[in-house]
């Protein structure tokens, strides 16, 4: 088509988009694809690229540099303290937090250190350890002791060895279980305080540890059974979608809810508004309109949907840190009993579900219900759960973390209190005291004075001790 020049000698030539109407639409998507797609291929590149580079920076060059240590945690028998002492230790593990830039992530490979706290019961022996990293190590110990002045902390060797790491295994077996979140993840899961009740005019704690450590009690000789609960610090980004739904339920509206259309059909609304403010016109606007801008008070809700707003409202309060949940169970195979200790524990973790709220299910195991002895998947999935378990990595095939904040890490573990009965379990057999005030010490100086000459530090003139003279010979003995 031939161009044509309005203005300033601008030539405007049509022609392609007159080929290209004309055109059927699956020849205009093959010329739509030939001339961008190589943008869409070019991004999914790039996304695996930069996903491949940064997981090489971390696992080959970064991380292999961590010291891991195991430290078992015991508790004195008759020590009485909440779970509300091991909510301010998740307090105080915020503290290990990092801030991660673009330089440090991409370059160094640097990534967030994370802490495992694991019950272990090895043959009906159970014991509480943490594992972390030897740089947050005064951290953890600081924040237990501060918590529990009497607590025995001693580094251990690591446990996950007693079992093979390859299946199919003809001497011991393997069963494992991942736990993910039921409904989204604002909604916060039963916690503590909602164990509390009153039978008298004294209020009773039903400690829901007491319902996990019978299921650890019940291991029998040449079986294991190990919970770990996977904690990372993180950022406060995942309070917007809490905040956004309280919201919803509230009936507010927000920003990203409102359709295109209601926003062009609010446009000569706040046309006729301007106007009335410019030339003092009595204008009133329609009854949608005006109720739009209205909030439900609280009040005015359901008492269910009152109780979970509150709720949500208390969960994205406290601090939250990225979490995972899983069991695994390992026997040898004349004495293995998978499938009823899972079971139990599964029941167990079902405390903590509430109805309109949240609660920890099932989400991966490594069996399926077409499941046979020597299913190939299985043995597969069994490889990939125990390597993950030993590794404390905190991703195992498509279940990833969730948000648990400080209350509901609590709930889930925490040191039992002394009407709890579990009779194999470690706890700490002397009481930590200071030392007494009159003991005789070695020296009055301080390792910084030691540092200075003799002469320097005590002056040019420096009394000589006498030389104590030798007994008489002839001394009487009793």
């Amino acid at each position: 088509m031939p161009g044509f020049e309005p203005l300033f000698n601008i030539t405007l030539d049509f022609s392609f988009w007159e080929w290209f109407i004309g055109l059927s639409i699956p020849q205009m998507a093959i010329v739509l694809y030939a001339l961008f797609g190589w943008l869409v291929l070019f991004g999914f590149f790039f996304k695996a690229g930069s996903l491949l580079w940064v997981k090489y920076r971390q696992d080959v060059l970064y991380m292999p540099k961590w010291h891991w240590v195991l430290l078992a945690v015991d508790i004195p028998p008759l020590f009485i303290q909440t779970p509300k002492a091991v909510e301010q230790i998740f307090a105080h593990l915020s503290g290990a937090a990092m801030h991660i830039n673009v330089r440090d992530k991409y370059w160094i490979g640097k990534r967030q250190k994370w802490f495992s706290f694991e019950i272990v019961s090895i043959e009906g022996y159970i014991q509480f350890i943490i594992r972390t990293e030897e740089a947050y190590r005064d951290l953890l110990e600081a924040a237990i002791y501060a918590q529990y002045p009497e607590a025995e902390i001693t580094e251990v060797e690591d446990y996950v060895d007693y079992i093979p790491k390859y299946y199919p295994n003809k001497d011991f077996d393997v069963m494992g279980v991942e736990f993910q979140l039921s409904e989204k993840l604002p909604y916060p899961i039963r916690t503590y305080p909602s164990f509390e009740y009153s039978l008298s005019k004294d209020v009773v704690f039903s400690d829901p540890m007491a319902a996990i450590l019978e299921v650890f009690t019940r291991i029998g000789h040449g079986e294991h059974m190990w919970m770990q609960l996977l904690v990372e610090p993180t950022s406060n980004h995942w309070k917007e979608e809490g905040i956004e739904l309280v919201k919803k339920l509230m009936g507010q509206e927000t920003p990203h809810q409102a359709s295109l259309g209601s926003k062009l059909a609010g446009i000569p609304q706040v046309a006729l508004q301007e106007l009335s403010n410019i030339w003092h016109w009595q204008f009133e606007p329609s009854e949608a309109h005006a109720s739009a801008g209205k909030e439900i008070s609280v009040n005015r809700l359901s008492p269910g949907a009152k109780d979970t707003v509150l709720a949500l409202e208390e969960k994205i309060a406290k601090i939250g840190f990225k979490s995972k949940l899983r069991i695994l169970y390992a026997g040898r195979t004349d004495v293995y009993k998978g499938d009823r200790y899972t079971d139990s524990f599964v029941g167990a973790i079902s405390q903590f579900h509430i109805q309109n709220r949240n609660g920890l299910v099932p989400y991966m195991a490594t069996h399926s219900h077409y499941d046979t002895k020597h299913h190939k998947r299985s043995y597969q999935w069994k490889r990939t759960f125990v390597r993950a378990f030993k590794r404390r990595k905190e991703r195992w095939k498509k279940c990833r973390g969730y948000i648990l904040n400080i209350e509901e890490l609590a709930t889930i573990w925490h040191f039992p209190l002394p009407f709890v009965k579990a009779p194999l379990m470690s706890k700490a057999s002397a009481k930590r005291a200071e030392p007494p005030i009159g003991l005789p010490v070695e020296s009055s100086i301080t390792p910084l004075q030691k540092r200075l000459p003799e002469v320097e530090r005590l002056g040019a003139s420096v009394p000589t001790v006498p030389e104590l003279n030798e007994p008489p010979e002839d001394l009487p003995y009793a």
